[in-house]
């Protein structure tokens, strides 16, 4: 039975209900509810915008639904089939069964037609629901697939590839990887797969796969646009965009594995002012409180927050950013109140330990809104009242010592029917909180769709300092922007080791330092060797802390060269404001693969490992040890400008570029010189 409305067509048969609506600009929405058991989530999504200009035909057992430039079709074998305006398919369900043929000729619906190109012995539904043991479903949604297509965006993930065709993706957060799970097709369509549950994506050549393993429903959405800059922009407007980025985190994060006391916090502070160098922030990182779940300043260490953390940001200018973990140690003050409350995750087997670090710890229930609650009644009164404005929200995933996902259990439900909203939730606790008082950034370890919204600064976690873990980064970031993420940002040279004397690693330090220049936020983090002693055995004092990763602590060159990209970074700061505007107001990514900004030029969607800040500049990072030159292609139908040489190129053409260690590849297209002329004078002045 099929049932119309203005914007939406639903039909009802079997163990399913099938809804598709009219869902924002060029797009619709379809879910599927397995024994026609429908259920509200939004997830990712935004409420429905008001909806015009839909038009719904129904005739017989087929059924369309027209939004803007997309047409979905719903035919009598209950495959959809969606359409751009040109009346082209651009994706397609997935069916291989046999028609039933009636006597009166009449063929059930549900099959396909039996032709020369379809193996229909092989029995498999587009949309698949297999009862499991847990009550629920294993659930598979098919596509068919176009082996030339190319996929991007779905996140952060820890490999080299820029186009995703041909891989398989888990759908779930871990420690470096953030699942989201939206992408942009090269065929001129947008997907989100708004299921937040545990599962896989396979975009192979044959067929494309969507499975979770434990959930009793189908979601996603589809969108069409003539650029990839329409269908991100049309994606922004139905999940959301990011706040404005504050004109003062636009400048150098500085970190290191942790800082221990006040003392060592504005010690770095001054020797950076003496520089004349102006910090954006600082990390006060883990442990500089008493216990895991307390939420607040070991005073032994950390004496006199309010009036410390005045002096920073009066005096030195320099906001305070302060780490929290959604963890709870079995000994802290409150963990009773935890237990009794019934915020903590539950575990289905074995003894409830999901992390141990500094004592036996359990993490709270982020996405329990009481949970939510108490933990940021806490923040509030120890952290926000005391005058800190931005927080890292550190372990987000969060981040068991073993992800099995199967074991845990949440307020929302099973960790593999809705795990990834747990970082989603953490991130809304602190947007909420600060909305009404601050302009949000909050730095993340995990992420989902629709983070965006709550101010998310994604990033890349704790990779290796290594040439290797260097350039799986650069397309990374960019995917993770093609995701809808504007803000993303890396630890520089890596978090895992690195040796302030060792030669190699003073290098990946330099070309990682001058790639993060030209990136979102320019931030120093890292894990340096060799480790302190604990201050005691006690407390704030009981964690070790790393070598010091400031920009004096790897020698006088590499210092002289990183001040040096300091300038540039200052100068570059009214082009990035502009930036972070179009990213606010649209959803723009602020670093861009080639094809954003040149979707007819061929060429620029094969490019990867090369970006565009912007609109205006383009980067071509050095990866690789001892490298001083690569090859860089410039796209055509513009004009662009070396900024270390001022010699002028036409686009088109793929050239080798020099670049010395004290270089990288860097050219601007012509026309646009209030860029220009900044860098300029800055890159002038150092040459």
């Amino acid at each position: 039975m099929i049932q119309t409305t203005s914007a939406s067509f639903s039909r009802v048969f079997d163990d399913e209900l099938l809804v598709v609506e009219a869902w924002g600009k060029n797009a619709v929405r379809v879910r599927s509810f397995v024994d026609q058991k429908r259920n509200e989530r939004s997830n990712a999504l935004l409420p429905r915008p008001e909806q015009e200009n839909v038009t719904v035909i129904q005739n017989g057992d087929e059924v369309e639904l027209i939004n803007g430039s997309l047409r979905v079709v719903l035919d009598h074998r209950d495959r959809l089939t969606f359409y751009n305006a040109a009346g082209e398919v651009i994706l397609k369900e997935y069916i291989r069964l046999r028609a039933v043929k009636h006597d009166d000729g009449s063929e059930d619906a549900g099959t396909i037609e039996v032709t020369k190109d379809f193996n229909s012995t092989l029995k498999l539904k587009a949309r698949e629901y297999r009862a499991n043991l847990t009550g629920s479903f294993k659930v598979t949604t098919r596509f068919e697939s176009e082996p030339a297509e190319k996929i991007f965006g779905m996140g952060q993930y820890q490999h080299s590839f820029l186009n995703l065709k041909n891989t398989v993706l888990e759908l779930a957060q871990r420690n470096s990887q953030a699942s989201i799970p939206f992408y942009i097709s090269s065929m001129g369509y947008g997907f989100l797969w708004n299921n937040p549950g545990i599962g896989e994506v396979t975009f192979a050549k044959n067929l494309t796969k969507w499975e979770m393993q434990e959930t009793d429903y189908i979601d996603y959405w589809v969108t069409v646009g003539d650029t990839p800059k329409e269908i991100l922009h049309n994606y922004s407007d139905v999940t959301g965009k990011v706040p404005l980025m504050p004109d003062n985190l636009l400048g150098l994060w500085q970190s290191k594995l942790r800082y221990r006391t006040f003392t060592e916090v504005m010690e770095v502070v001054e020797n950076y002012a003496k520089r004349g160098i102006q910090l954006s922030t600082i990390a006060i990182d883990y442990f500089h409180w008493p216990k895991q779940g307390e939420y607040r300043f070991d005073e032994e260490y950390w004496p006199k927050p309010t009036e410390n953390i005045k002096v920073l940001c009066e005096k030195y200018g320099v906001e305070p950013l302060i780490s929290i973990w959604p963890t709870v140690q079995s000994d802290a003050k409150n963990y009773q109140d935890y237990l009794e409350n019934g915020f903590l995750v539950k575990v289905n087997r074995g003894v409830r330990l999901t992390m141990q670090i500094q004592g036996n710890t359990v993490f709270v229930d982020m996405t329990d809104p009481k949970a939510r609650k108490y933990v940021w009644d806490l923040i509030d009164k120890n952290y926000v009242a005391k005058g800190i404005k931005y927080f890292w929200l550190d372990v987000a995933e969060p981040g068991y010592a073993v992800y099995d996902f199967d074991n845990y259990r949440y307020h929302k439900g099973s960790d593999l029917s809705c795990g990834n909203l747990y970082p989603l939730d953490y991130l809304k606790m602190v947007f909420d909180g600060l909305k009404d008082k601050e302009q949000v950034v909050t730095l993340v370890r995990g992420s989902w769709a629709g983070a965006q919204r709550y101010g998310a600064l994604l990033w890349s976690g704790d990779i290796d300092s290594s040439f290797r873990a260097f350039k799986n980064q650069v397309n990374t970031g960019l995917n993770v922007g093609l995701a809808g993420l504007p803000w993303w940002t890396t630890d520089i040279g890596g978090f895992h080791g690195g040796h302030p004397d060792d030669p190699k690693f003073r290098e990946l330090l330099i070309r990682w330092f001058e790639y993060a220049t030209f990136s979102p936020i320019l931030r120093m983090h890292g894990d340096r060797l060799p480790h302190s002693k604990p201050l005691s055995d006690h407390g704030g004092g009981s964690m070790v802390t790393g070598s010091g990763n400031e920009i004096w602590s790897y020698g006088t060159e590499v210092e002289q060269i990183l001040s040096k990209y300091l300038k540039i970074r200052e100068a570059l700061k009214q082009y990035l404001k502009k930036l972070m505007l179009q990213a606010h107001e649209y959803g723009d990514p602020v670093m861009r693969t080639l094809f954003y900004e040149f979707p007819t030029d061929k060429k620029a969607w094969e490019v990867d490992n090369t970006y565009l800040l912007g609109d205006a500049l383009l980067v071509a990072p050095i990866m690789e040890y001892q490298a001083n030159q690569r090859q860089v292609y410039l796209p055509a139908d513009e004009t662009w400008i070396d900024l270390w040489t001022q010699k002028s190129y036409l686009g088109g053409q793929e050239i080798a570029v020099e670049a010395n260690l004290e270089q990288i590849p860097l050219f601007v297209r012509a026309g646009h010189k209030e860029v220009v002329e900044q860098l300029f004078d800055v890159i002038k002045g150092e040459l």
